[in-house]
């Protein structure tokens, strides 16, 4: 297998700061695999045999309950750690991660974890507190859930979505990889028809701009009004 080169990682969060000899340590454990989209990295309930780093791409973090219905949790983006169940000390992945475009990632055996953040605490608590971040959303997820009309959720998501991966563009901020009405129905709880309906209406008041698997924010300050329940203007 040919050396895996340490710009690879050098700059990224979670190893920014550290040694060369340390870079390629880290990376002498490591593999790289390419997922096309739609492919499956692991899936719920396999056991946890190694963790991740996504290089390039978007993954989507999807979560099916028993009676078959899937929501989307998450989406991962590049430079991100995930699969790190093994920091919990989890037996099996607790959802599936599904590319959302052709993606690229390393990956590191579990056995390799403890040896990383004994040598190298920074990455571990670099991994700890990417799994603080993402319960953190997972609460304020939840809250929205319980407290908050469907629009605003819808805002709030939007709003997550390209504060986490937007892309400034000429005319606003667009989310930096194909999501579709029904996926962002499925990030909060409702039906494609009510995402359809707010959409339509959103982009007739100037806030969002969606077409296939594209959506564009033109308006984040009307956009954040509806999330706190307060009206333009």
């Amino acid at each position: 297998m040919p050396t895996l080169d340490r710009s690879l990682i050098r700059d990224l969060p979670s190893f920014r700061g550290l040694e060369a000899d340390d870079l390629d340590l880290i990376l002498s454990r490591a593999w790289s695999a390419h997922y096309p989209a739609g492919s499956e990295v692991f899936g719920q309930g396999e056991e946890n045999r190694s963790f991740f780093l996504l290089l390039s791409g978007h993954l989507r973090v999807v979560k099916t309950s028993p009676d078959g219905h899937q929501v989307i949790a998450r989406y991962i983006n590049e430079g991100e750690l995930f699969g790190i169940g093994v920091a919990l000390g989890m037996p099996t992945y607790p959802a599936s991660a599904v590319a959302a475009v052709d993606s690229v990632a390393l990956a590191w055996p579990n056995g390799f974890w403890n040896e990383l953040q004994s040598r190298l605490p920074s990455v571990g608590h670099a991994a700890y507190e990417t799994i603080g971040a993402r319960l953190q959303e997972t609460q304020a997820r939840v809250v929205e859930a319980s407290t908050e009309q469907v629009e605003q959720r819808v805002a709030h998501t939007l709003l997550r979505l390209v504060n986490q991966s937007g892309r400034k563009i000429a005319d606003g901020i667009e989310i930096d990889f194909p999501i579709t009405r029904q996926d962002i129905a499925e990030m909060t709880g409702t039906t494609l028809h009510t995402v359809s309906r707010l959409l339509s209406a959103w982009e007739d008041e100037g806030l969002v701009r969606s077409a296939r698997k594209k959506v564009v924010v033109t308006d984040a300050h009307g956009l954040l009004l509806i999330a706190e329940a307060r009206k333009k203007g």
